[in-house]
């Protein structure tokens, strides 16, 4: 007995022994897909992910300044090639993990209607957004009223999150009548998980690639890199599409 005990603490640690921790910055779009990925990920690998959720635009300056970061799940292919440019990335390690979809959405149902027509008509107070200086979904946001014709009329109604967590966070207690959030905020296996919302058209705005990267900092780290390729598994991708992002 004491032989099979020692025997099944041996392979369980053989089991663990290469497990380790990796340190991710999440766009705050992808924090709900992330924290089942995460789970998932742990299950598959004994890997550990510590996840930091945020507008994307912050995370680039915190790891240019030294942020502990090892790998990076931005809201945009833009930020991560900068970052290689710089030297923060491991060249050749980005790659599209989801394109978002952008969404107006409310909390309450019959609101928003299947054209988002609801933007013209006024009878609403406020409109959240992310902030379009460090937040691709808040760019997305005004390169659609823009498209729209309305982002001159409806200004004075923005109330603007830090990041989409926070815009989402404005509309969904109904402080904000309308918001603009991310689909994947919303939306799961098909349809809204609560709400109306209007799916808005990818001409609206620029495609929103949000790109993985290696940095720097987890060049030499298993678990950093096993993570980048468990994101690219069938079983990653499905969560993801479920998410109402295209992979």
């Amino acid at each position: 007995m004491k032989r099979l005990a020692s025997l099944t603490l041996v392979m369980t640690f053989m089991g663990t022994a290469h497990a380790g921790e990796v340190q991710v910055a999440v766009a705050a779009n992808f924090a709900g897909p992330m924290e089942k990925l995460a789970a998932g990920f742990e299950r598959d690998t004994g890997h550990k992910a510590i996840v930091a959720s945020g507008a994307t635009g912050k995370f680039y300056a915190q790891i240019r300044n030294g942020a502990p970061f090892e790998v990076m799940l931005s809201a945009d292919d833009d930020t991560p090639a900068r970052l290689e440019k710089e030297g923060h990335v491991v060249a050749g390690s980005r790659f599209t993990y989801a394109t978002g979809r952008l969404v107006l959405w409310s909390a309450r149902d019959g609101v928003v209607d299947a054209g988002g027509n609801v933007l013209r008509t006024g009878s609403y107070r406020h409109l959240s957004i992310a902030n379009p200086k460090t937040a691709p979904y808040g760019a997305a946001a005004v390169a659609t009223l823009q498209k729209l014709g309305l982002y001159q009329t409806v200004q004075p109604r923005i109330v603007q999150g830090e990041n989409i967590a926070q815009a989402w966070q404005f509309a969904s207690t109904g402080n904000a009548e309308l918001g603009f959030v991310a689909q994947a905020q919303v939306w799961r296996d098909g349809k809204f998980t609560s709400g109306s919302g209007w799916i808005v058209p990818a001409t609206m705005h620029d495609p929103i690639r949000q790109d993985a990267a290696l940095l720097s900092k987890g060049a030499k780290n298993p678990a950093a890199q096993a993570l980048l390729q468990y994101l690219r598994t069938d079983k990653a991708k499905a969560l993801i599409r479920s998410f109402g992002y295209e992979v």
